[in-house]
């Protein structure tokens, strides 16, 4: 009777594990509905602090997770370990290999996969992998190939991407998991909200007071964002993308919403969904917890030293005076 006694036991705490593990991985995939939101003093949802979205959970879903949107415990563990025992700092699906301007001590992607489980920061479509380029997405990349093959690209530093000149890594390609800076800063007033992104160090005032966008002739490399709340969400929308921007091809007609939800104590989601039909085949979306971090926003110094666009031009007007010989 002892021995069915203890394996009855056994058994029940083996059923509660389970049902913990599962009903704590529910609650994480849902909104959290309820967590009580701690409001400022003017009564907006308080998302202030510095945000840390360091993870390394690819981007899109690896072909080897193709159906399989969550991972499991085990798996998570698995995962991380196998990307802690890459040699590079980089994170099992980071898709590069091979020499690299960092050394590994550099680069700080963190130990984690996101919080969710999921298996790609991508969640829509439900294949976790960004929608196919358009017909006319394909035909612009072609024709900026032939022009940069007939003119060269290094005429003037202006012919570098802003993200080479250490100017801006853009939106929303600077929220998303880096390889080092993965800080966020959010500061809050009734009327505006500050996102800093400790990469490149980005700021972007979003105004909360319900003013219209720009006229369409004015653009800006951020975008002109608006923003306003959904119940406990903060909402940004952005239009008005500058031709000299560029998120995965796409610019002037890029249609950019983005969600910010606490959702504990300590976490913050963030969602956006970017729309250009000139670019994707489809609308598609990204979303992942943001961790209340302890260190600082550091400095982000990229010009001082930057000889890599002074080498470019530099190389371009002796290659220029060689074939003039």
């Amino acid at each position: 009777m002892k021995t069915k006694h203890i394996l009855a036991v056994v058994g029940a705490i083996v059923l509660l594990a389970f049902t913990s593990i599962s009903a704590y991985s529910q609650s994480i995939n849902q909104n959290r509905g309820s967590y009580l939101v701690e409001k400022t003093a003017w009564g907006h949802p308080n998302i202030q602090g510095v945000w840390d979205r360091r993870t390394i959970t690819p981007l899109e879903r690896p072909e080897r997770f193709a159906g399989k949107p969550f991972l499991t415990p085990e798996e998570i563990r698995a995962y991380e370990r196998a990307s802690a025992a890459r040699g590079d700092g980089r994170p099992l699906d980071s898709g590069r290999g091979g020499p690299s301007v960092h050394d590994p001590s550099d680069l700080d992607y963190g130990s984690n996969v996101v919080a969710t489980g999921r298996t790609s920061l991508v969640i829509d479509p439900e294949s976790g992998r960004i929608p196919p380029y358009t017909e006319a997405a394909r035909k612009r990349a072609s024709a900026a190939a032939k022009t940069r093959e007939l003119r060269g690209s290094a005429d003037s530093w202006t012919d570098r991407s802003l993200t080479e000149r250490c100017l801006t890594w853009g939106i929303p390609q600077g929220l998303l998991p880096q390889a080092y800076n993965n800080n966020v800063k959010i500061v809050q007033t009734p009327d505006h909200v500050m996102i800093y992104t400790e990469m490149v160090h980005d700021v972007r005032i979003i105004p909360l007071d319900g003013r219209s966008h720009l006229p369409e002739s004015i653009t800006q490399w951020h975008g002109d964002p608006r923003g306003h709340w959904e119940g406990n969400t903060l909402v940004v929308e952005s239009t008005n993308f500058s031709p000299k921007s560029s998120f995965r091809r796409s610019n002037v007609n890029l249609h950019l919403v983005e969600r910010f939800t606490r959702t504990e104590d300590d976490m913050l989601r963030y969602e956006f969904t970017v729309n250009d039909d000139t670019t994707w085949e489809r609308p598609w979306g990204i979303s992942f917890p943001m961790i209340r971090g302890d260190q600082p926003i550091y400095e982000f110094a990229c010009h001082e030293g930057n000889y890599g666009l002074l080498n470019i031009l530099s190389v371009a007007r002796n290659l220029e005076k060689q074939a003039a010989q």
